[in-house]
């Protein structure tokens, strides 16, 4: 089921600056701790912030996305694997960022924080797949505007 374009562009933007605050916070936060480390404390905390504002965007975007896509979809049969994986990672992703802000024990928010890194740096690939899968069940091509061009201008878009 193709999204709508403006959805489809906030989904892939969004999701993207996630992966990229996620790994520029993974790398400051090692950086941290080197004789260098004071600038990489204050970038660290910068892409944090960033990271769990975009983290909101998200969760509004997936809302959006039960209604439209996910309920629709699943009643079709159509990329039913892929889609309860999709739903599955951001549901962990959803939990463990809860459990982060929330955990009160450093031996829990340890245990959290790996899950949450290992599950988020998984969610690129589990999208991409997603989309390819999708847009191959119901005979369309994917076009590097849906996989990996989500800001290429809109002239070069497949769309009518």
């Amino acid at each position: 089921m193709r999204l709508d374009p403006g959805l489809r562009f906030s989904i892939y933007a969004t999701f993207c600056a996630l992966t990229l605050t996620g790994t520029a916070w993974l790398a400051a936060d090692q950086l941290k701790d080197t004789e260098s480390g004071e600038p990489w404390q204050a970038v660290a905390a910068d892409m944090l912030v960033l990271h769990g504002g975009t983290a909101m965007i998200a969760l509004v975007l997936l809302g959006a996305l039960l209604p439209v896509h996910l309920t629709r979809s699943w009643r079709t049969g159509r990329n039913r694997i892929t889609g309860a994986a999709m739903t599955g990672t951001n549901l962990v992703l959803i939990v463990t960022a809860f459990g982060l802000y929330y955990a009160g024990s450093d031996v829990v928010r340890t245990w959290v924080a790996d899950i949450h890194i290992a599950v988020g740096f998984g969610l690129p690939a589990l999208l991409v797949g997603h989309i390819v899968l999708g847009r191959r069940r119901v005979g369309l091509r994917p076009s590097s505007r849906d996989v990996a061009g989500a800001f290429l201008p809109a002239i070069f878009s497949e769309d009518p």
